[in-house]
């Protein structure tokens, strides 16, 4: 009977401890591992142009005083609360307390003024210097208020505000940021591996609600086919936007899956170097645009995912208008105007192409339909790093494919020193009546004025919107659908109990 009665303790023994197993199988983790097509060249969005260093660092580690929240709209942040002075000129901030940064350092509104005056002073790097120009002076008003007087009304100043280049950073870890980011932000910096992830841990400290996850890993995966493997094999969790539409129907089929298709901000072009003969002669650019036909370029390079543009601006934005018709697709026309404008039969251009798949097989596609027209086209395939000193900085190239993925950014195309070498008064005056203007029927009037003259002038071929591809496992939730700035928001995402 003894015997009996200890056979019987053991089973319910074993029963409660494969019963306990079993519970803590079934817990929900709380790290997560995304998957990223680019590596950024450093960590700091104060520091450089490569949207993957927002992608890493906002609203993780790196906060402003507003933020962008998915659905583009502006929240408050590092601010609480804000006041406007009836003319739209002065600016009082208040902020939220008893923030720290990662080391330590308490946050204050001389953290703000610094931040600002860093990004705005002549030594600055800051990839978005145009967006503090309006400032004219910054005043602590006690460790908790700021005020901010501009030059002149600026109706997108809290928007711009909640851009990556934006964020606020401490005087004291601020130079080291490229490689040690320190911010304020729910998760801090663990590690970077390079060439291969950058890890990130909960912050204990952080002021604001905290966030579900323990840690998360950012792998950099460049090559389409191994982030296909990868999801596969669960060794990461999600592809917030995933490379190869090719393989969106596989994923679609098969149940540890969720696939969403939305938007991005990318305005992919294939921009011009306007300054360079004879692509300074409207009539080329004509006919470079005739020559192209999008719907093949989507189809094609995109697997039929993309929506057209007609000019530099997301459909998805207020204020889009449908510029798609003016240059059809229309090859004889392109052939004439390349005639009027004495071009040869032997013209040549160098199509200067960055890594990612849309540019590449977009390339590879726009070359044939220019050659059909009579222009040889030399493809040049380069890293990012390549591109950026290259093209970006060094102008040196006829034409490149790329996207443009910052939100509302039509003032690029007023910059004297950038990269399309486009010089328009007409435009710059749109512009700058646009910065000026805080009323929104008027700054949509401008807006449409802008997206016209971009058109009419040819500056670049519009080709499509990128489309946003996530693939993640089907219990993760909080990701974004969209990204209406170039962003990777950890912050909401947990796994279903």
């Amino acid at each position: 009977m003894k015997q009996l009665q200890s056979l019987v303790c053991l089973f319910l023994t074993l029963g409660l401890l494969i019963g306990s197993v079993a519970f803590a199988s079934a817990a929900p983790r709380n790290d997560v591992i995304i998957g990223v097509r680019l590596e950024p060249p450093h960590l700091d969005p104060t520091a450089g142009a490569a949207a993957a260093i927002g992608e890493v660092g906002y609203a993780n580690i790196f906060e402003g005083l507003t933020r962008i929240d998915r659905n583009g709209e502006v929240k408050p942040a590092l601010a609480s609360s804000w006041d406007i002075s009836p003319d739209g000129k002065t600016y009082v901030f208040y902020l939220q307390k008893g923030v720290l940064f990662h080391d330590g350092t308490p946050f204050s509104a001389g953290s703000v003024k610094f931040s600002f005056d860093r990004a705005r002073g002549e030594a600055s790097v800051n990839p978005q210097k145009v967006l503090f120009e309006p400032i004219e002076s910054i005043e602590v008003n006690d460790p908790a208020t700021l005020t901010i007087r501009l030059k002149r009304p600026t109706g997108a100043f809290l928007f711009n505000l909640g851009w990556p280049a934006a964020v606020i950073v401490s005087a004291v870890s601020a130079e080291n940021n490229k490689t040690n980011p320190i911010g304020t932000g729910p998760f801090f910096f663990k590690n970077w591996i390079r060439g291969a992830s950058v890890d990130l841990q909960r912050n204990p400290a952080y002021w604001g609600k905290p966030v579900a996850l323990e840690r998360a890993t950012i792998k950099f995966i460049a090559d389409s086919s191994a982030a296909y493997t990868s999801l596969m094999a669960g060794d990461i969790d999600a592809f917030p936007i995933y490379p190869a539409p090719e393989n969106l129907d596989q994923f679609r089929s098969d149940p540890r899956f969720k696939v969403v298709i939305g938007n991005t901000e990318g305005k992919t072009i294939l921009a011009i170097n306007n300054g360079k003969a004879p692509l300074n002669d409207i009539r080329v650019r004509q006919a470079l645009a005739y020559a192209v036909d999008r719907k093949a370029i989507i189809d094609g390079a995109m697997f039929g995912i993309g929506q057209p543009i007609g000019s530099h601006y997301s459909p998805t934005s207020p204020g889009y208008i449908d510029l798609t018709g003016r240059y059809s697709y229309d090859p004889d026309r392109a052939k004439k105007l390349l005639l009027e404008a004495g071009i040869p039969k032997d013209f040549k251009l160098k199509l200067v192409l960055p890594p990612p798949e849309y540019a590449r097989r977009g390339g590879e596609i726009i070359a044939s339909q220019l050659k059909q027209v009579g222009i040889d086209v030399e493809i040049i395939p380069v890293e990012w790093a390549q591109w950026l000193s290259d093209v970006f900085k060094g102008r040196n190239y006829d034409l490149t494919i790329i996207s443009h993925v910052e939100p509302l950014d039509l003032d690029i195309y007023a910059r004297d020193d950038y990269y399309f070498d486009y010089h328009s008064p007409a435009y710059k005056a749109v512009i700058t009546e646009l910065s000026a203007t805080t009323h929104q029927k008027k700054r949509l009037e401008l807006i449409e004025k802008a997206q016209k003259i971009l058109s009419e002038d040819c500056v670049n071929v519009f080709l499509f919107l990128l489309p946003k591809s996530g693939v993640w496992n089907a219990n993760l939730t909080g990701l974004w659908e969209n990204v209406p700035i170039p962003v990777n928001d950890l912050t909401e995402i947990q796994w279903k109990k």
